[in-house]
């Protein structure tokens, strides 16, 4: 695991200059803090920092062909590599290290681009050729980890994080306010958009291939679902199957590893199969809240019992919100996923005894495991065939003189919720339910100045970019493809690589195997949601594996209690981020408004939280960057 960076400059003339190169190297020391290193040839420069995971004594980065032409800097962990290097070394290629990163690079001499269709793992690469003088980039099938670059007439620059692009050099710095719409609208901002006009994120199974002036990108690996007529016994073995093979490539490491473990059902079937595969018990971590509705760890507490695993927790209190300035300048562009903080202080915890953390991410995408998609079912095959004049004056109504309440979920608060997102276009699917900014209060939001700013049409754009794919699937396969395109690698993943790379952890993710992907994505409908039953397939496979407690829990979700403590511990940093006079001088969001919302919360009329504290984080974000 590492961070990566780098430039290649239009001008073969022109050569990178070591120290700004080393300037945008230190900005990723948190991804890895045991070692580091360069190499600078012709117009090219390559840069990267290195937790050390495999190969601890020769894993040395860059690395560089036997003919010294080519260069690597690569981020990840390849769980096949000892497979194709014994297939490389039968054709004659010779190793000097027993790295991964060897591996991809002679794997590129011989296949080429398709050296990125073989491997099994999370990557993000890049490799210059000094004699056709190219530069190649490469991301992993899901975005598990991250590669953003920058191009203009003069160069290209490439790296894991923005801020070691924002190092180099001339810089453009505008701001997308397309991005930002999208960033209030559902808390993140989608691929390949940033936060920055001008630097754009790699799309998951991408590549980019810079020659001349002559730059493609193409995908290499495409999320294709095609129903087969799996049986259910059939089903179970075969998951069984592949989440055993896939937990156990992901336990190669030279260093000590463990697991996040919520007490939810995917953790959980992550510590049983590492605890029928390890000779030793799992080291497992867990977080936890003073409030009892937002507080899991009885749950977690019943995995660790049944396996007999080394168990750490840790309680967070509010004051762990002080971290916010810290945090957002580790995201480098706004994200308002309340859950960065309990994943930071886990994995700063898990940091204490391992270096690797397996986590259970992935499997509610894959199996249709969140509300949202029961909600979905609910409304297609009840709700919307009520007449529009009861929805309006009957459910509507009730919803808005409801006050919301202080557990994380409970029927009040989820009849809102659950009403407020039957009134978006269905276009959405299952995203309605993620929107925290609807059409209405986005007029009422942006200023007259900060609405000319934003030049895309559709705030949804994004979606309906991926929706549109599969408006001839059945809606629970359309449904996970919309959510496995958009909200886990923009939202999810961002989440755990940069709150786990902040603490020098790595974290690997069973689920995201690309196997058990396309396995999943292969299944009947009614394997996954049926009725309101979620992740049936996933459940009855591993039911005996799971304690009595999870079985019979229901689905909560990894937040925090933002809503009560911005009513207390946090008020007095709402009120100064979204004072009047700062917005007034910005003059992108109406002051007026903002302050409605901020007294319709502190009121308990309204629980507006998720938009308020996305304003927060980009107030903060704009003070650290912009």
């Amino acid at each position: 695991m590492c961070g990566i960076c780098g430039l290649v400059y239009q001008d073969p003339s022109r050569s990178p200059d070591s120290g700004m190169l080393e300037r945008m190297n230190a900005t990723l020391v948190h991804r890895g803090p045991d070692d580091g290193g360069q190499i600078i040839r012709g117009k090219a420069g390559l840069a990267m920092r290195r937790l050390s995971i495999i190969d601890l004594s020769t894993g040395h980065q860059p690395i560089s062909d036997e003919s010294d032409r080519r260069h690597i800097v690569f981020n990840g962990e390849i769980y096949n590599f000892k497979g194709l290097q014994r297939e490389l070394q039968q054709l004659g290629h010779r190793f000097s290290t027993q790295s991964d990163t060897e591996v991809i690079l002679h794997g590129f001499e011989e296949w080429g681009t398709d050296i990125c269709r073989r491997l099994n793992g999370m990557f993000a690469f890049a490799i210059y050729d000094e004699n056709d003088q190219s530069l190649f980039l490469a991301r992993d099938r899901l975005g598990i980890k991250p590669l953003y670059y920058y191009r203009d007439q003069e160069k290209l620059v490439f790296a894991s994080e923005i801020k070691a692009i924002l190092k180099c050099d001339r810089i453009d710095k505008t701001i997308d306010y397309d991005a930002l719409n999208n960033f209030l609208t559902c808390e993140y901002i989608p691929a390949p958009r940033s936060i920055f006009s001008e630097i754009k994120k790699l799309e998951p199974g991408h590549w980019l291939s810079l020659q001349g002036e002559s730059a493609v990108i193409q995908a290499y690996w495409e999320l294709r679902p095609g129903l087969q007529p799996w049986g259910e016994e059939e089903a179970e073995e075969r998951l069984r199957e592949l989440m055993q093979d896939s937990v156990r490539m992901r336990l190669i490491s030279d260093v000590p590893l463990g697991t996040f473990l919520s007490g939810g059902i995917d953790s959980s079937i992550v510590v049983s199969q590492m605890a029928g595969i390890m000779d030793r018990p799992v080291k497992t971590f867990s977080i936890g809240f003073e409030e009892d509705s937002y507080n899991e760890l009885r749950y977690a507490r019943a995995v660790a019992d049944k396996y007999g695993t080394e168990h750490h927790e840790f309680i967070i209190r509010p004051q762990a919100l002080d971290l916010t300035e810290k945090l957002i300048g580790q995201l480098d562009e706004p994200f308002g996923d309340f859950s960065i903080f309990p994943t930071y202080l886990v994995a700063k915890m898990a940091r204490d005894f391992v270096t690797v953390a397996l986590s259970g991410d992935g499997g509610d995408e894959l199996f249709a495991g969140y509300d949202t998609y029961r909600a979905h079912l609910f409304d297609r095959r009840f709700y919307h065939l009520l007449p529009k004049m009861v929805k309006r004056y009957g459910f509507e109504t009730l919803a808005n003189r409801l006050n919301p309440t202080e557990k994380k979920k409970g029927v009040v608060n989820s009849f809102k919720r659950f009403v407020l997102g039957t009134t978006l276009p269905k276009s959405l699917l299952q995203a309605r339910w993620m929107i925290f900014l609807g059409d209405t209060e986005r007029q009422r939001l942006f200023t007259e100045s900060g609405r000319k700013k934003i030049h895309a049409e559709d705030p949804y754009d994004f979606l309906h970019r991926w929706s549109r794919l599969v408006t001839d699937r059945d809606e629970v396969t359309a449904t996970g493809f919309l959510d496995a395109k958009t909200y886990l690698p923009d939202n999810i993943l961002v989440k755990v690589d940069r709150m786990t790379m902040a603490t020098s952890l790595e974290a690997r993710v069973p689920f995201l195997d690309h196997r058990i992907v396309e396995f999943a994505f292969s299944l009947p409908p009614a394997l996954k949601l049926k009725r309101l039953a979620t992740k049936r397939i996933l459940k009855k496979t591993f039911w005996n594996d799971l304690p009595l407690e999870v079985q019979r829990r229901g689905k909560e979700g990894f937040s925090i209690p933002i809503k009560n403590w911005l009513q207390q511990e946090l008020k007095p940093m709402m009120t100064d981020l979204l004072s009047s006079d700062r917005l007034r001088r910005q003059d992108i969001f109406n002051g007026d408004f903002v302050q409605g919302l901020m007294q319709e919360h502190l009121s308990n009329r309204e629980n507006h939280s998720h938009l308020l504290w996305a304003l927060m984080v980009f107030q903060k974000w704009y003070d650290l960057y912009a």
